[in-house]
């Protein structure tokens, strides 16, 4: 593990220069000794650029000071992102662990009050880039309260939104599963992980043109239908998936080394998580059933027959199980939506009011994508009013009255919601997002500190937190 001291502008092997620091201390945020006191002769930093550790445990040892602070990130690859954490530990022991966030900040909820209300999905889809559908949901589902425009939402579209956040819930565990694999030296998980992950956004790519960051989820319904043969796709995508995900349990359930390193390690009870407002597995893990899908309802979520996983663990190992069976459970939500969307070929998928859909009566043009010839003929040169509107619903937006709302979603990594604020006008006054990666964050330091150094990296993952949602 390549780790640094908090010495972020020094430069050189360990060292302390009380030359450049005549009065013993060094500069530093983090440099305190036991009292809370600037570094001290009890707690030195030491910068350390990437020579043998036995380097940085002889000067230590010269001063006699067994603190020492270490940085884990933000470039380390068992920080899943930019995430920085500032470790200090005696020996191998963590005793004190601190986050520190903020160096993939892309100010998307700001930008968004200066975009439409619809242009405003192209940026929060942009947020936890693993879990992008979560995101276009709870946004949209804000807006259309606000327009009072729920009910009237086509039910093929609620239910392609329901398939893609059931696909995408596999995906992104899969990727947690992957990463938190090769960590811990199962490189087999890693490749299977992605394996199956490919195959998924492979999907994603055939219904919504991309792979990710995918707008497709637009105030009042989907951007546009399935396309020829997209359900094939799904059902392939199921069958693959029942046929392979027994690999993960076959690899890791039972397997003493992959045990060894999960049971026991990140403890933490339903009474910390309550108290720091920790969801989705991490919560699942301690016993308790809190999943928004049944607790709160959405997009029909009601309708469908599964099952929310829980274990009694409150540990890695339990989340790791939780995740591993929610893949099963999303798969059998998925195939009850292909169902469904048998049943409703030719629906409509996007609200009827053609002052709120956007893109303007979408047809599928010859190219697959985008609207069809004979539409643009009829906006182009047909009817001065078709074009006047779809010139104004494209470039200015809808108006949204007044008003507030907070819709949350079961995203992979717990609640997800979009507080959006309305002042009347054609773009959001205020988008926050309550994003689950940054509050279960806060349960790093309780899951790491007493544990060692190696149970860290572990701990991390089993939250399997996205800096992309964290920073926003």
């Amino acid at each position: 593990m390549s780790t640094t001291t908090t010495g972020p502008f020094a430069e050189g092997k360990a060292q302390f220069d009380p030359a450049a620091d005549p009065d013993g201390v060094r500069e530093d945020p983090f440099a305190t000794g036991p009292a809370g006191e600037p570094g001290t002769a009890e707690g030195h930093v030491y910068t350390v650029t990437g020579q043998d550790w036995d380097t940085i445990a002889d000067d230590q040892a010269e001063r006699g000071d067994e603190r020492i602070v270490v940085n884990m990130g933000p470039q380390h690859p068992s920080t899943h992102g930019v995430l920085r954490l500032i470790l200090e530990m005696e020996g191998e022991s963590v005793t004190e662990a601190r986050c520190g966030i903020g160096y993939l900040h892309t100010g998307i909820e700001k930008n968004m009050e200066f975009r439409s209300w619809t242009q405003g999905v192209t940026f929060c889809t942009r947020m936890d880039y693993l879990s992008p559908f979560s995101q276009e949901t709870s946004y949209c589902l804000g807006v259309e309260r606000l327009l009072d425009i729920e009910e009237q939402v086509p039910e093929r579209a609620s239910v392609i939104r329901v398939m893609m956040l059931e696909l995408n819930r596999i995906s992104s565990h899969l990727v947690c599963l992957a990463t938190g694999g090769m960590e811990i030296g199962a490189l087999t998980v890693m490749t299977i992980g992605f394996r199956e992950r490919e195959m998924v956004l492979d999907v994603f790519e055939a219904i919504t043109g991309l792979r990710m960051n995918h707008a497709y989820i637009r105030p009042g319904g989907v951007a546009q239908d399935l396309p020829v043969g997209g359900l094939d796709k799904v059902r392939g995508l199921v069958a693959w998936m029942r046929k392979h995900l027994p690999e993960y349990a076959a690899f890791c359930n039972e397997n003493p080394i992959f045990k060894g390193r999960l049971v026991g390690v990140g403890h933490l009870d339903l009474a910390g998580c309550l108290a720091l407002g920790v969801t989705g597995p991490p919560l699942r893990a301690t016993g308790y059933d809190w999943d928004l899908r049944k607790k709160q309802p959405y997009c029909g979520y009601e309708t469908y027959d599964f099952d929310v996983q829980t274990w009694d663990t409150a540990d890695a190992y339990g989340r790791f199980r939780i995740r591993v069976n929610e893949m099963w459970e999303s798969l059998k939500i998925v195939e009850q939506c292909v169902e469904r969307l048998e049943r409703t070929e030719g629906q409509p998928v996007m609200i009827a009011d053609p002052k709120i859909a956007w893109p303007a009566q979408l047809a599928v043009g010859s190219d697959g994508m985008g609207n069809s010839n004979e539409h643009i003929r009829h906006i182009m040169g047909q009817s001065m009013e078709a074009l006047i509107h779809h010139f104004k619903l494209v470039t200015e937006g809808f108006r949204v009255p007044p008003g507030q709302a907070y819709v949350p979603v079961e995203s992979p990594r717990g609640e997800l919601g979009a507080h959006v604020v309305s002042d009347g006008g054609t773009r959001p006054f205020r988008a926050h997002f309550r994003d689950p990666s940054f509050a279960n964050l806060q349960a790093m330091p309780a899951l790491c500190e007493g544990a060692m150094v190696s149970d860290v990296v572990v701990a991390v993952a089993s939250l399997d937190p996205v800096m992309g949602g964290v920073d926003r």
